[in-house]
């Protein structure tokens, strides 16, 4: 290999680290504790942040609008991004750039003010939005560097007794406990959380420590399917019984309505949802389908999201097993004409009309965001719950070896480093020198690649590296 050419191979790897490295530098450098919170806040925290924000942020573009110097003048900083959507709009509109882009050219570059309020909001929504997912591409701190969050999970038994019509014993429920915590490990281990603790405890509950910033969504996804996935026919009949008590003032009620007449036996109405702009369930209303659904998550064999090439929205392929494939033919040539219902932890996901009869085993089914869609086929593959399991406690834990021993250990690490790096420059002069460089690199490029696996640093794996230099220290 010529010189040129490992210039370039080192100069590429150092620019595959910087990529690597970037959402850690800039999450722990650049972003300030007050984003933090927010990006490791619920989505409906995120929702009230964003549109209090661009609530302000409009009316202060409103008053600035009303002064004629204001309005001649260039656009605010702080208002920068409303000129990428008035170029969009612009461009859309086949209208003549403004020269100069004054916060009056930039207005004109949006038909009405309520244009102007939804590209404040997209704004705002899209920069914490952005900063939550960089989070799950940082290097993480482990509950010793940084604690962590804490859950407590107890399971649902009465709920089980119901669905098998039949008391369960003291060896039935500790072997559903066990299943359960399989599937609970299994998940989170799949979806990329390294270094939790993850304990069964004497009064039947399970506690799960998860390293790095408090962020209750996450619980959320290790929890989907808790209930069950399955595909009911709708009732329109009932449905439509259930939307008209509904509009008089009626209740629904363990998902029967008070008036127990509006609906047979065996019937159920469950609330339809839809995400928002922020991927927060929206109810949407409710639509009756049989208490049985006519084909069960257990005959599906394995989930893959995607996106469709029409609309390019996310879509969720099901692969059924033969039996599944069978009874889904015959349930979509029996109910042409009728509407399907996609049910997930007794909400409706999807609801769509069969036009024809589905045969061969494959369904794809469109109501879930990209990241749901993705969660989704986690915990397919994991499989389902075997109990139901509720969040009893949920709360932020500290770094469990305290902030005067991390900054002691920390600081003896730099210094052990220093020290390595200034003897070997010391006696081994300029090969000394070239080593220490081969060094950083190697520590740099180990660190960027611990990153892309968004690893989680612990005291015990800082140490690993460390070792990792002296080793590489001998072999210079």
């Amino acid at each position: 290999m010529t010189k040129m050419m490992r210039t370039l191979l080192i100069l590429l790897m150092v620019g595959l680290g910087v990529v690597f490295l970037y959402p850690t530098i800039t999450w722990y450098f650049f972003t300030s504790q007050e984003m933090k919170a927010l990006a490791n806040g619920s989505l409906p925290e995120i929702r009230n942040w964003a549109e209090d924000e661009a609530s302000s942020a409009s009316e202060e573009i409103k008053r600035l609008s009303q002064d004629p110097e204001a309005v001649s003048a260039a656009l605010p900083a702080e208002f920068g991004f409303l000129k990428d959507a008035a170029k969009t709009n612009y461009r859309l509109t086949k209208e003549k750039m403004p020269r100069d882009w004054t916060l009056g050219a930039t207005l004109n570059g949006f038909r009405d003010f309520n244009e102007v309020n939804t590209a404040i909001e997209n704004y705002y929504r899209q920069s914490i939005l952005d900063l939550k997912d960089m989070k799950g591409k940082i290097l993480a701190l482990g509950l010793d560097l940084s604690g962590g969050l804490s859950v407590v999970l107890e399971p649902d038994f009465t709920a089980l007794e119901e669905a098998s019509t039949e008391v369960l014993s003291a060896e039935d429920k500790s072997a559903a406990l066990e299943a359960a915590l399989e599937v609970i490990n299994n998940r989170i281990d799949t979806f990329g959380v390294t270094e939790p603790q993850i304990r069964r405890q004497l009064d039947d509950s399970i506690l799960i420590d998860i390293p790095g910033e408090a962020d209750p969504e996450r619980v959320n996804s290790f929890l989907m399917g808790r209930g069950s996935l399955g595909f009911f026919i709708v009732d329109d009949t009932g449905t439509g019984a259930v939307r008209d008590y509904m509009a008089s003032g009626g209740k629904v009620v363990d998902r029967r309505p008070v008036d127990d007449s509006i609906l047979a036996e065996g019937l159920m109405a469950l609330g339809y949802y839809t995400k928002d702009s922020y991927g927060i369930d929206q109810f949407k209303g409710w639509i009756v389908v049989p208490e049985s659904p006519g084909l069960d998550g257990s005959h599906i064999r394995e989930a893959n999201p995607g996106t469709d090439s029409n609309t390019l929205q996310p879509i969720v392929t099901f692969r059924l097993d033969s039996e599944g494939a069978t009874i889904f033919q015959r349930l979509t040539s029996e109910n042409v004409d009728r509407s399907m219902a996609v049910v997930l932890d007794g909400k409706v996901k999807a609801n769509a009309r069969i036009t024809e009869t589905i045969p061969g085993g494959s369904v794809r089914v469109t109501g879930f965001n990209y990241q749901e869609a993705n969660d989704l086929a986690v915990v397919l593959r994991t499989g389902s719950l075997p109990v139901q399991l509720n969040i009893r406690t949920l709360q932020s834990v500290g770094a469990s070896l305290g902030e005067d021993t991390i900054q002691m250990g920390l600081r003896a690490i730099l210094i052990g480093i220093a020290l390595v790096f200034i003897f070997m420059a010391f006696w081994y002069k300029g090969a000394g020198l070239i080593a220490d460089i081969a060094l950083a690199l190697n520590l740099f490029l180990l660190t960027a690649l611990l990153s892309s696996f968004n690893f989680t640093l612990t005291m015990t794996s800082i140490a690993g590296l460390i070792l990792t230099v002296g080793m590489s220290v001998d072999a210079n």
